[in-house]
């Protein structure tokens, strides 16, 4: 059964669409969303190429693909067939990209398209029973093949894109400590050349007052 859908840009992981009745009734909804939220960050980052996978999160499954840099995703039961959840995603992008498509990259406030979920229920209700003759067609349907679409574990896809902030991350500090620590390396340099060259600079202006004044004397 589809318990969630979100639909967000990849570019910056801003969420475009939901479904507004998604997660009410079910038990840790507000964690879920925040591993939604969190993949989503990872793939405005580039952590994640692949633009279809399937996510394991407990008891549920995370489906999403990526077309024209945006995200449709959906959360089922381990149970529900693959296939479905993948064509309830086609369904959506096909829609989505058809009515919103021009004003994708111009959306500049969360939900901008939250009107997309009277398309996003009336299609879930379709996919919900997995016994109907419209979804034991599309099992079916040797034309749609999900066998290749990866998936893996959310805490591994999660803590790849937390392995790779950490990178990224001492990488910038190594790069400001760096510069730092030359700005030091020119300031000791500096002073020592100050220590070398102050007491010769002091003689030879004491020597030249001293011939000023012994012209201007005499």
């Amino acid at each position: 059964m589809v318990k969630m859908t979100l639909i967000a840009r990849v570019t910056d992981g801003l969420p475009l669409a939901e479904g507004l009745d998604d997660g009410r009734d079910l038990p840790d909804s507000d964690m879920y969303k925040q591993q939604v939220k969190a993949l989503f960050k990872n793939l405005s980052r580039g952590h994640n190429e692949a633009s279809r996978m399937s996510v394991e999160t407990g008891p549920y499954i995370f489906h999403y693909i990526i077309e024209g840099r945006v995200c449709y995703l959906t959360m089922c039961d381990r149970s529900y067939p693959k296939k479905l959840a993948f064509q309830y995603l086609e369904d959506l992008r096909n829609e989505f990209e058809r009515v919103n498509g021009p004003n994708i990259e111009t959306a500049a406030r969360p939900y901008a398209f939250i009107k997309f979920d009277t398309f996003i229920q009336k299609t879930k209700k379709l996919y919900q029973d997995t016994r109907t003759q419209r979804n034991i067609s599309k099992l079916n349907d040797e034309l749609y093949e999900v066998h290749q679409i990866m998936t893996r574990n959310v805490q591994e896809v999660l803590g790849v894109g937390e392995k790779l902030d950490q990178v990224s991350e001492m990488s910038s500090r190594l790069t400001s400590e760096s510069r730092i620590y030359a700005d030091k390396a020119k300031d000791l340099n500096r002073q020592a050349l100050i220590r070398k060259y102050a007491p010769v600079a002091i003689v030879l202006g004491v020597v030249f007052l001293l011939f000023w004044v012994k012209n201007k004397l005499w």
